[in-house]
């Protein structure tokens, strides 16, 4: 086995090189390193190196600050996977839902649909403004139609950046209605997990859906997590669990139950037990929400995935990552509920609005396909806004 050097180098370095593939050791500017033992920029990371099969890691003091673990509570359709068992959607069709429900307009005064951007995004560009399908449901065709027609380059871009590079792979692609192989799982997403695990951050993911789809995109993970993704092969170098069983969450007016094969979580008596049992957790998990406790409460955010924020827990960030969450409580897949005391068991619902994009992230679909670092990116604005809030918090 060849020795391996071991130094520091800045965050941007790795990045550019390491995370890129390209592994060699910067022996050209090793001198300028800091060395171990000495004080360290804030912004220095650990170096890592593979070598024969191993990675290996030094223990290098960073000044100061330890960063909050991440909770990351991460839905499935729409957010890491593009088609839906349930519906029997796709790859195609589910872009196609998606997108017609990120493009805005409005019915004009002469009872016509008219264009108020010719840009995809999240939020509506103006107060007038409604997405397409909220108006005219789902359309097939959408893209060969006189009104879609302008869109139809921007969705055959995204589709194609879907496909899967190479044959057939049962577990992680998928067939689409047009017989071609596309990604099951959106390639940003493993690149999230890559990422946060080479800065040493610890962190968990929550697969939270309301849909079917659990055990396979479980499984998928799993499968990519021993080596088996061919852009993600160095994934097996990892430590980071796939628990391939799944557990479920129940919701009514008395309580919200959280089960698994060995467990039973009610908040009947302690509210706090749930958010200590995701707290604790590690690895990548997967829960079924209650989707006729949402339809029952017309869809909005009452009734969505429940979400604990604890503001005086310093050492732990909360983040839900999910396509039907909105600015506006209306309609909303998420209940944020936020503990009012430290330590303390009451908690209060949270208007979706105070934690956009801090603690919740309305996926960006998309912006996932297209930009490989996306929900990276995402996460580290979450983290900086999470630190505004709770400064205010303080202040």
């Amino acid at each position: 086995m060849t020795a391996i050097k071991h130094n520091t180098v800045n965050a941007d370095w790795i990045m550019d090189h390491f995370m890129n593939g390209q592994n060699e050791h910067p022996t050209d500017c090793v001198a300028s390193l800091p060395t171990a033992g000495s004080t360290l920029p804030q912004k220095d990371v650990e170096y890592y190196q593979e070598t024969d099969a191993e990675w290996q890691k030094q223990d290098v003091p960073v000044s100061g600050f330890k960063k909050r673990k991440l909770v990351l509570h991460v839905d499935v359709n729409n957010t890491i996977l593009v088609s839906d068992t349930a519906t029997e959607q796709g790859t195609r069709a589910a872009l196609s839902s998606y997108f017609s429900s990120v493009i805005w307009g409005k019915i004009n005064q002469l009872d016509k649909w008219e264009w108020l951007s010719d840009v995809p995004s999240v939020l509506p560009p103006c107060d007038e403004a409604v997405n397409f399908y909220s108006v005219f449901g789902k359309d097939e065709d959408f893209f060969d139609s006189t009104e879609g027609r302008c869109f139809k380059s921007i969705f055959v871009d995204h589709l194609q950046k879907l496909e899967w590079p190479g044959p057939a792979d049962e577990i992680l692609s998928v067939t689409g209605e047009d017989g071609k192989q596309y990604h099951r799982i959106l390639p940003s997403f493993f690149w999230l997990i890559k990422t946060l695990c080479l800065q040493g951050r610890e962190f968990s993911i929550l697969l939270r859906t309301m849909g079917t789809d659990l055990y396979p995109v479980l499984h998928a993970l799993e499968f990519a997590m021993r080596g088996g993704h061919p852009q993600f092969k160095d994934l097996q170098m990892l430590s980071f669990p796939v628990n391939s069983k799944t557990g479920r969450i129940r919701c009514n007016k008395r309580e919200i139950v959280l089960s698994t094969e060995t467990e039973r979580i009610s908040t009947l008596k302690d509210s706090r037990s749930i958010y200590q049992y995701f707290n604790s957790l590690s690895g990548i998990s997967g829960f079924q929400d209650h989707f006729d406790w949402w339809a029952r409460n017309s869809y909005t955010g009452k009734g969505g995935k429940p979400f604990w924020v604890d503001p005086y827990d310093q050492n732990i960030q909360h983040v839900f990552i999910d396509d039907n969450i909105r600015f506006t409580d209306d309609y909303n897949i998420v209940h944020p509920l936020v503990f009012t005391k430290k330590g303390g068991i009451q908690t209060r619902t949270a208007p979706a609005s105070e934690f956009y994009d801090c603690c919740l992230i309305q996926t960006d679909l998309l912006n996932a396909i297209a930009n490989q670092d996306y929900f990276i990116k995402k996460i580290q604005q979450c983290e900086e806004k999470y630190d505004s809030y709770l400064y205010k918090l303080q202040s």
